[in-house]
């Protein structure tokens, strides 16, 4: 006779937001952190724990370590006694980070162009195709994903790690923003030519020309999502 899972360990729920398999936490993070980039959970919205546990399907526990692990992200505050809220940037925040990571990352394109390897690059290459695909299937998170670790992955072949812990920590503050900036076919458009041009720099190790689009692209989310905020 086989062991049952014990419900206690694997909650049961027929809910669609249900992890269905035993559950870590960054598993639960992961799905928390969607529905907060996807706006879901609204920008200073209160986080009804009662209610994702439920839809979930997961314990308090690892519930409760998925939001220390997204406090950390800077995506919610946890606030003692009084639960936690979906952290709502303001304007003048965003326009801020977004100015400093758009310096940050000109300075990644100039590094990578020096220090990757043929290897690294063609790697790139072969995730902005599968960026493409998900745009072309108008396929908006998965794209997003993919768009998010081609930044985390140029910025890695800076290989300075000071650049990549600051260039991380930004952009994860910055989640729901960069999401929002595709909301409108002309500007995921945009952001996609963007792309193009960003790729055909690095295959010819134009470390001018990458730097130059890096920042105009970071520029450009700025007008693309000042309006939404």
């Amino acid at each position: 006779m086989t062991d049952q899972p014990s419900p206690r360990s694997t909650p049961q729920t027929d809910h669609p937001l249900a992890i269905r398999k035993e559950t870590l936490h960054d598993q639960v993070a992961s799905r928390v952190r969607d529905l907060i980039i996807e706006g879901v959970l609204e920008p200073g919205s209160r986080i009804d724990e009662t209610t994702l546990v439920r839809q979930l399907g997961v314990s308090r526990t690892p519930f409760r370590e998925s939001l220390r692990t997204l406090a950390a992200e800077g995506l919610i505050v946890i606030r003692p006694s009084r639960g936690s809220r979906v952290r709502k940037l303001s304007p003048p925040e965003v326009r801020s980070m977004l100015e400093v990571l758009a310096h940050l990352e000109a300075l990644v394109g100039r590094l990578a162009c020096e220090r990757a390897s043929d290897a690294d690059i063609d790697a790139l290459l072969d995730l902005h195709n599968r960026m493409l695909a998900h745009y072309r299937a108008r396929d908006r998170l998965p794209y997003y994903k993919l768009n998010q670790e081609f930044h985390s992955r140029l910025t890695a072949l800076s290989a300075n790690p000071t650049l990549i812990e600051m260039q991380s920590n930004i952009q994860a503050r910055l989640k729901r923003i960069r999401f929002i900036g595709n909301s409108t076919p002309q500007h995921w458009a945009d952001a996609v030519a963007e792309h193009e041009a960003m790729v055909a720099a690095l295959k010819a190790r134009d470390s001018a020309g990458l730097a130059e689009v890096m920042e105009r692209h970071l520029a450009n989310t700025w007008k693309r999502v000042q309006n939404s905020i």
